[in-house]
């Protein structure tokens, strides 16, 4: 036994000898780690029904979310306190989670199985608990979908503040004892929204989050800068209970976002962006610039606010669609999870706050360490010309386009020199050295409609041939292997062994890196839209999708206009059939240009 390990060990001892009922973490060092010292195959598992404070499902009783539990047996035998790394979710039934969709599975008695994902593999024999937490409505909870109060409801359960019960509905309690206090949220896609979520309600106890391609704003989910994407209506994980109880929860919801694109009291509620300065957990997050599941717009203002209020921060980016780092740099990506929870939740001095804070990909599998983002950069606005290029200074003329809502943003994109209706292409001359645009663009347009309502459509493309990660949809720039790699102990119910992964290459003439939608009615108030006067000139500045690319040597940055964008719109939705007419002189790209790299 080395000499850290022994201290480690001894400290731990001495202070659950002096006071048992202090929460502190049963753990041992080596190396700076937390080492794998505990079976994962006796670990106690077991479920908690923990009560949220609602009623959303209207049935006269307290809802219930399950929480299934697994930790470590040697802790608890001796009196030991452990933190929980946690994940909210909607999909273990239906959906399950990772590469291979696992779902949780139980024994015939209830108790469960498996844990999808190897958070319980890895961390339960480092001294940890792993608690998967159903979303209300969801796999074994009642209530209905509410995310943030599912996961918040079990954070207060594990630092002794509600009530925990043994079955769904019956009278026998059961307490946290084992807990203490520090709870660390992670997850995926929705998962990593709760997260984002929980942290943004300033509740005490959750000391990190690792969010995974979350969202940050659910307005953008839904609607852009006014225009109306559609409303996919509830979640569409409901068990079948809860499938008919929360049909007025939903028509609620749904009344209340509205259709008209307005930001209103509903979406204010949900902009966690806004809410940054009740953030008291430090944030580990991930996003791929190219996912289409969720935009990256979720990530750069959030990213910048955090920033803005001093939130211990690490952020893994990457030129992925909707992937997890563990699909793309398996080995570095857990070390690197494993000192973060080892930091924040065991509350280890390993440094690894201060550390670079942003590890990115640039190219397939290139990953470089820097210290902040978005990079140092300077914005350089161009403006369209009546020849079709980007230039320097306003020009002159104008370009028009017919709204077509059978097409989108990736087939405008296709063959720029060929005259199209439905679009118009914007090419800057080609760049004389790689050159990196990092940040959040934004876009102005001046335009004319000759209908009272039109929609906008902006892309920025860099156009030149590359090798670049699979990411037209539904590919997600990563691909299966038939070999698989373990990632800590397991059982036969519960392997920890995963499919491995490499890069999906693909070559292409064009890449989209950023886009952004806007209603026209909306150029005055995003709380409000109005009508257009057919022939009338307005003037709106609206966002591109947060991006970092870099754009190579004899490339061609462009910007495209269009209509509806088909790729992202409900083809339910009444077609506008405006033709729009924008004026050169008031139309300009502001793109952040961080240099060469």
């Amino acid at each position: 036994m080395g000499l850290k390990t022994l201290t480690a060990t001894v400290v731990a001892t001495l202070l659950l000898t002096a006071a048992p009922a202090v929460a502190s973490p049963a753990f041992v060092l080596r190396d700076g780690v937390s080492e794998p010292v505990f079976s994962y195959e006796k670990a106690i598992r077991e479920t908690a029904w923990v009560e949220t404070g609602q009623d959303l499902d209207r049935d006269g009783r307290t809802d219930r979310v399950a929480a299934d539990i697994i930790r470590p047996a040697e802790p608890a035998a001796r009196g030991q306190r452990v933190p929980v790394i946690m994940d909210v979710s909607p999909y273990y039934e239906k959906v399950g989670r990772g590469n291979e969709r696992q779902p949780k599975t139980y024994l015939p008695d209830g108790t469960p199985s498996q844990f999808p994902l190897f958070y319980d593999n890895y961390f339960v024999p480092r001294g940890y608990a792993v608690v998967l937490v159903d979303v209300g409505g969801t796999n074994r909870s009642s209530g209905c979908f509410d995310d943030v109060a599912s996961g918040n409801g079990v954070v207060n359960w594990l630092s002794g503040r509600v009530q925990a019960f043994r079955t769904p509905f019956g009278p026998e309690r059961v307490r946290a004892e084992w807990a203490n206090g520090s709870v660390g949220a992670i997850g995926k896609s929705q998962d990593g929204a709760t997260a984002i979520g929980m942290a943004a309600s300033g509740i005490e106890g959750l000391k990190t989050i690792v969010p995974i391609a979350g969202v940050s704003s659910y307005y953008e989910v839904h609607n852009s800068h006014g225009a109306y994407f559609g409303w996919a209506g509830g979640p569409g994980f409901y068990n079948e209970r809860a499938g008919k109880l929360c049909r007025p929860f939903e028509e609620d919801n749904a009344r209340r976002a509205g259709t008209d694109g307005n930001f209103n009291d509903y979406w204010r509620e949900l902009d966690y962006v806004a809410k940054t300065g009740k953030v008291r957990a430090s944030v580990f997050a991930s996003m791929g610039f190219h996912d289409l599941n969720v935009n990256p717009i979720q990530f750069g203002p959030w990213w910048e606010a955090l920033n803005a209020h001093g939130v211990p921060r690490k952020a893994w980016l990457h030129q992925a669609a909707h992937v997890d780092p563990f699909d793309l740099d398996r080995s570095r990506f857990v070390r690197t999870l494993h000192r973060w929870f080892d930091r924040w939740l065991l509350g280890v001095r390993n440094g690894v706050e201060t550390e670079p804070a942003i590890r990115i990909e640039h190219t397939p599998d290139r990953w470089t360490d820097e210290r902040r983002w978005p990079p140092v950069s300077r914005s350089r606005t161009l403006w369209p010309t009546v020849s079709g290029g980007l230039g320097n200074r306003p020009s002159s003329g104008s370009a028009a386009v017919t709204d077509d809502p059978a097409r989108g943003a990736s087939q405008w994109v296709e063959n720029p020199s060929e005259p199209s209706p439905d679009r118009v292409v914007f090419a800057g001359e080609p760049v004389r050295a790689d050159t990196r645009v990092a940040g959040t663009a934004t876009v102005t347009v001046t335009a004319r409609s000759d209908k009272p309502a039109a929609r906008i459509g902006a892309v920025l493309v860099d156009y030149g041939p590359a090798t670049a990660r699979n990411t037209k949809f539904p590919a997600l720039g990563t691909k299966n292997l038939t070999t698989r790699s373990c990632w800590g102990a397991g059982t036969a119910a519960d392997s920890g062994c995963f499919l491995d992964t490499v890069a999906d290459l693909t070559t292409v003439d064009e890449r989209i890196v950023a886009t952004g939608w806007a209603d026209l009615g909306h150029h005055r108030s995003l709380w409000r839209g109005e009508p257009l006067v057919p022939g009338k000139a307005y003037t709106m500045t609206f966002r591109l999708s947060s991006l970092d690319h870099v754009v190579p040597a004899g490339h061609r940055l462009a910007l495209v206009l269009g209509g509806t964008d088909g790729d992202m719109f409900d083809p339910a939705l009444p077609a506008l059939g405006a033709r729009v007419t924008f004026e050169l002189g008031g139309t300009s790209l502001s793109v952040p240009v961080a240099g060469r790299i």
